[in-house]
């Protein structure tokens, strides 16, 4: 039963790191992967002396940072939201109504944010502004507007998911603890504050470390597709998935790419050891209490 994962696993994740060579070589297709000239670090180099690679690193980084801070925050408020709605049903109901932008593809996403901020037709310039007095707006020319719309499209598409997580943690708590509180006077939200939220304090720790080990990953949909590839913008959404798809597909340039890719690869391979440590270590000191 093994054999199907183990061939796909091969396949698909270890056969094609042998491309890693791409990123030392100065790629000539005649002459091919393997035979192409050896450059050592010279892509590196190139790289990391473009105003490209402190752009895409400190994008992908602060725009992972805010993400995971504001996810969690909005996911922990509306888990603990949805453990106060008494009725089963409208709780299914607005569970799959949070859970839903989640199960839809950045494609179609991308369409639906075009549609609110298209130029000429979009929702804002024309039904919203007008009520307010306001001029339209270039949408996707303008950067300053893209770390709010890419934060609140991230969130609005992900705390459905990661709300479940912690409701899950909060249906575990002892029903006992907020009896003995009632008893005590206390109301709802010094019920949250005293037990709700210290109990939820583990997983939320551990949901945070286990996030940061992929900080040097983003999403290629939500960085590329939403702002419709603009070059405008590449200052505020250009992160390295994104620079790694346009040195392929637009520059035509597979060893700066490439270089790209494994600087991606070896210093998100860190931050995984580093956030697995983290855990193993909070978990022998829970251990010990």
């Amino acid at each position: 039963m093994m054999v199907p994962g183990i061939l796909y696993l091969l396949i698909n994740n270890y056969l094609p790191m042998a491309g890693i060579v791409i990123a030392f070589k100065k790629l000539d297709w005649k002459k091919g992967i393997f035979k192409s000239d050896w450059v050592g670090l010279e892509n590196f180099t190139y790289l990391f002396k473009t105003d490209d690679a402190f752009i895409m690193t400190r994008n992908t980084i602060l725009y992972n940072l805010l993400f995971i801070t504001l996810g969690m925050i909005c996911a922990v408020s509306v888990a603990i939201l949805l453990n106060e709605i008494r009725s089963k049903t409208a709780k299914k109901l607005y569970q799959s109504l949070i859970l839903l932008p989640y199960l839809m593809s950045m494609v179609i996403i991308s369409y639906l944010a075009y549609a609110i901020l298209s130029n000429e037709t979009g929702f804002l310039n024309k039904s919203i502004l007008p009520l307010f007095g306001m001029e339209p707006i270039s949408w996707y020319q303008e950067k300053k507007y893209w770390p709010f719309i890419l934060t609140i499209i991230n969130i609005w598409k992900s705390v459905g998911f990661s709300c479940i997580i912690y409701l899950a943690s909060i249906v575990g708590i002892n029903p006992e603890y907020y009896e003995a509180a009632r008893l005590e006077g206390a109301g709802k939200w010094k019920q949250i504050r005293y037990i709700t939220l210290p109990l939820l304090m583990p997983t939320v720790i551990t949901m945070f470390i286990l996030n940061i080990g992929g900080i040097f990953r983003s999403d290629f949909g939500l960085f590329y597709l939403v702002p419709r590839g603009s070059g405008i913008l590449n200052s505020v959404t250009q992160t390295i998935d994104t620079y790694v798809y346009k040195g392929l597909m637009q520059q035509g340039n597979l060893s700066m790419s490439s270089a790209a890719g494994v600087y991606q690869s070896v210093v998100g391979f860190i931050t995984i050891l580093a956030s697995n440590a983290l855990v193993r270590k909070l978990d022998k000191e829970s251990a010990l209490f």
